[in-house]
């Protein structure tokens, strides 16, 4: 069952609306039972393909049904006006091409996530709010904010899947903000990258070399994968949704 809602981030878009998408377990109302949380990213793009930016979505819908998963997931939408989509989720400053000088908004994006969405959550909602039963999933700018998340708010979200994640922005920024992060070596970390997706952009495979290896450093644990054939696209990442939830054991 998925409860589509809207909510405001004052801090970035004042009163204006967005959607939030909230998958609440198919026993959830007569089982009594308190439930682990994913936060993701892009909320128009995870459940149904009739909401998502280009038609197609990840079908976290379809999967968590089959599977019966024993989990809530928040979504919320991305800021789809001009280059606002980057600017929220990336935690800083760098040049896109033709687009120019982008601000990184994506701190006051999470402190608005941890410190507002997620209250509002675990008041509404039958949740385990621990750190240990917390996690965080984004594609592409999401997945660079699921990787920023897993870092720098660690004591609030133990696990992250960070699918096709842009680390290749500004390699060396995000390195700098990640390693001033708190995460801890029982943390749980998955990353993957679609094959023909590497030639898009020449800096991911050093990318995620670096940040995978910092990763190591740290103890934590890694899952690293290139997908055969994997594009940068939902209909890709959706393949990839029984993996990285067995990597994160959800």
């Amino acid at each position: 069952m998925v409860i589509k809602r809207e909510i405001a981030i004052p801090e970035l878009t004042g009163d204006k609306k967005r959607g939030l998408y909230i998958y609440l377990p198919e026993d959830y109302e007569t089982s009594g039972k308190r439930y682990p949380v994913l936060y993701m990213f892009d909320g128009q793009n995870v459940f149904f393909d009739k909401d998502a930016s280009f038609g197609k979505s990840m079908g976290m819908s379809d999967y968590m049904q089959r599977t019966n998963t024993p989990l809530i997931i928040c979504a919320v939408q991305s800021n789809t006006e001009g280059n606002e989509r980057l600017s929220e989720y990336s935690p800083v400053d760098f040049v896109y091409g033709p687009v120019g000088a982008i601000e990184g908004k994506g701190g006051i994006y999470m402190n608005w996530l941890v410190k507002t969405l997620k209250p509002i959550i675990d008041r509404e909602f039958r949740t385990l709010p621990e750190r240990e039963h917390t996690s965080i999933c984004g594609t592409s700018m999401g997945g660079l904010m699921a990787m920023y998340a897993a870092c720098v708010y660690n004591d609030v979200f133990k696990k992250a899947a960070c699918l096709s994640a842009s680390l290749w922005i500004a390699p060396d920024k995000i390195l700098s903000v990640l390693k001033d992060g708190n995460i801890k070596k029982d943390s749980v970390i998955y990353i993957d990258y679609g094959s023909k997706e590497m030639k898009n952009h020449r800096e991911s495979r050093e990318a995620l070399t670096r940040v995978t290896e910092f990763l190591m450093e740290r103890d934590v644990n890694v899952t690293l994968r290139i997908i055969p054939g994997g594009t940068h696209s939902e209909a890709s990442w959706e393949k990839q949704i029984p993996v990285f939830m067995a990597c994160l054991n959800l």
